[in-house]
């Protein structure tokens, strides 16, 4: 298939990647010069607005908050009919909602796609992919799905995948903080936090999140930015809306955004979401 990749930073770039080695052809489309040029150093030829985009069987989006995508869409609408659009971002159900009825007008198709897994899953093409949209629609576009990891069908209407990636977003953004707050207590306690985190995380008190953060939160905070700091403000923020919306309480996802922000405001906005460890440096010490 023709696939046009909107988004080519560092998860969408690796999801490109396998989507190309599946043998289909894909420009990417990036607003960022230096994502461009990582694109085309790994062999992906990459434009900076869609209207310079080729007609695609394919569009598939990896933006990163909801209003660059209502700006995209915007932006695309003269050119969609025909398109199946994969909207694979974590931008919530309205936003997904709001871009399929624009683009359902324009003649175009839309999946809603969000995925879990990191840049480590998406290099490897082992993500999970929560799909909801019709059934056809989703069959034709499953070869590209499959070259990024394994589809789970999860709903009917576009949405209904970004509620299950609210609840997803939830646990991980209150399991990065609650890994931050026990290795920070371990060291507070005088406690070699190396030694316990590889003692703790193979029992009980493990997680994924313990296991792949942790060892992060015990480097320094120029750490290798697997996932900024910048987007838990986002998706936890988008958890919180939604869970006000249906009024219901979350105060443990309330704590954890209240600590993503407090390290954004602290100028850690663009390092690795593991540094949210630093906010309980900052208050040990005030």
């Amino acid at each position: 298939m023709k696939v046009v990749f909107v988004g080519v930073g560092a998860i969408g770039l690796p999801m490109a990647r396998q989507i190309q080695q599946a043998g289909h052809q894909v420009l990417g489309v990036d607003v960022s010069e230096g994502s461009r040029q990582r694109a085309q150093a790994a062999g992906i030829e990459a434009v900076s607005d869609i209207r310079q985009a080729p007609t695609a069987d394919v569009v598939v989006v990896m933006v990163a908050t909801p209003q660059q995508l209502h700006a995209l869409v915007e932006q695309a609408l003269p050119q969609v009919a025909g398109q199946r659009w994969i909207i694979m971002s974590t931008v919530g159900p309205d936003a997904v909602r709001e871009a399929a009825s624009a683009l359902h007008g324009a003649g175009a198709r839309v999946i809603d796609a969000p995925v879990t897994g990191g840049t480590a899953r998406a290099s490897t093409g082992e993500l999970v992919i929560f799909t909801a949209g019709e059934a056809a629609e989703i069959a034709f576009v499953e070869p590209v799905l499959q070259a990024m990891g394994t589809p789970a069908r999860v709903g009917s209407q576009p949405g209904d995948g970004q509620g299950i990636k609210v609840i997803n977003q939830h646990l991980c953004s209150v399991h990065i903080v609650a890994a931050a707050e026990a290795l920070s207590l371990a060291r507070a306690l005088g406690l070699d936090a190396a030694a316990v985190l590889s003692l703790v995380e193979k029992g009980a008190a493990g997680s994924w999140m313990l296991s792949d953060r942790g060892p992060r939160m015990l480097q320094g905070t120029d750490v290798e930015v697997s996932s900024a700091i910048n987007i838990f403000v986002k998706d936890s923020g988008l958890v919180a809306a939604a869970a006000a919306a249906c009024h219901t309480e979350v105060p443990l996802l309330q704590v954890a955004h209240t600590r993503y922000q407090a390290a954004a405001d602290a100028g850690l906005g663009l390092r690795d979401d593991s540094r949210v460890i630093e906010t309980w440096r900052q208050v040990d010490s005030d």
